[in-house]
């Protein structure tokens, strides 16, 4: 039997799915960070408690107050997978993957639910974009693992009802079932990383400041700054480290001034701060991705993007910024860890990828 790690309500926890025709019980490893404030902590003891019923009147009632808060949203989905309600569940994260399509957890999760029911294609599909979205978001990855596993078992099964004389589908369909024989209990997986908002009520990461703060700190980068080819015997190889220093100084003042742009609503700055060889999450087209982003941002009453935690790695034309995002707005307050895959265009570093949670 294979087995699935889904993301629990809080987003740091995992349980584990049996590919199966039912889900069954889950094991929950509550964790304290999840009880963010009183609603979550009571559903989540409803949860443990094996109270479903009164978990989901809970969730219904906070949604009825704040029905786009998404980590409520999710919950939502854990419970009514633990109810049995798999039609349910199914299009509560569909709905999520819809409308935070930067979210690995939400993809995981269906990814889980169509497993148990045989439906590994549209599994793999979810879980590849779990992994486009967060390429270190580790379950998801063991997940695909599993998953993939399953598809070569019915692909060397089908092979042996057209052909019993094949000689070389038989071991290896023996292999993969010795494999999910021992399989069935996987060791703990590494923790979800929290990739959705918590409440508006909790507090925010510690060290948090405007991303603004940078754009003072960073030079433009200048070919004055290149080694000579010929150094003076005085300063043998001391030119390129100020190369290196200068291009990362750029970097994190592009990263700023993205989000500067993103918090003022300034979406001509915005969506400049993208290489025109920027490719969407999801399959989108650049259009329909800018739209997307334009319906999001300007209805907006107020934004602001803060980055803390900054890191910049630089490779010639290429860098890599790293940092803590803590993204509010009148509707939603969001805290993630992200990546920019950064590329030089003249003076200018554009943002070619961009990813969540990682």
């Amino acid at each position: 039997m294979i087995s699935l790690h889904s993301s629990t309500g809080s987003l740091h926890s995992l349980r584990r799915l049996p590919v199966a025709a039912a889900l069954v019980a889950a094991l929950w490893t509550p964790i304290a960070a999840f009880a963010q404030t009183d609603a979550y902590a009571e559903i989540n003891r409803l949860l443990r408690a094996g109270q479903i019923s009164e978990a989901l009147g809970k969730v219904d009632q906070h949604l009825a107050a704040k029905p786009n808060d998404p980590q409520m949203r999710f919950l939502k989905g854990v419970v009514q997978t633990e109810s049995g309600k798999t039609a349910d569940a199914v299009a509560t994260f569909t709905k999520l993957t819809e409308d935070y399509p930067e979210l690995p957890e939400p993809y995981n999760n269906l990814a889980v639910l169509y497993a148990s029911q045989s439906q590994f294609d549209k599994a793999r599909a979810a879980l590849e974009m779990a992994i486009r979205t967060n390429p270190s978001y580790a379950t998801a990855h063991e997940n695909l693992g599993d998953v993939y596993a399953k598809l070569a078992s019915q692909a060397y099964s089908k092979a042996l009802q057209l052909d019993a004389a094949q000689t070389g589908a038989a071991p290896k369909l023996n292999l993969i079932r010795s494999l999910f024989a021992t399989g069935g209990q996987p060791a703990a997986a590494a923790p979800a990383p929290v990739s959705v908002a918590k409440a508006p009520a909790s507090a925010p990461p510690a060290n948090e400041a405007p991303a603004a703060a940078e754009a003072s700190k960073a030079p433009a980068p200048s070919a004055a700054a290149e080694a000579p080819k010929t150094p003076a015997p005085s300063t043998p190889a001391t030119a390129t480290p100020p190369v290196a220093d200068n291009a990362s100084e750029a970097v994190k003042a592009a990263v700023a001034s993205w989000a500067r742009a993103w918090s003022s609503k300034d979406m001509q700055a915005y969506l400049g701060a993208y290489a025109p060889e920027f490719t969407p999450t999801g399959g989108q087209s650049r259009r329909s991705w800018e739209s997307s982003r334009r319906a999001r941002i300007e209805p907006r009453k107020n934004i602001q993007v803060s980055i803390n935690n900054l890191t910049v790695k630089v490779e010639g034309d290429q860098a890599s910024a790293r940092f803590h995002q803590t993204y509010r707005s009148d509707q939603i307050n969001v805290s993630s860890r992200k990546v920019l895959d950064m590329v030089r265009h003249g003076e200018r570093w554009l943002i070619v990828r961009e990813s969540t949670g990682s």
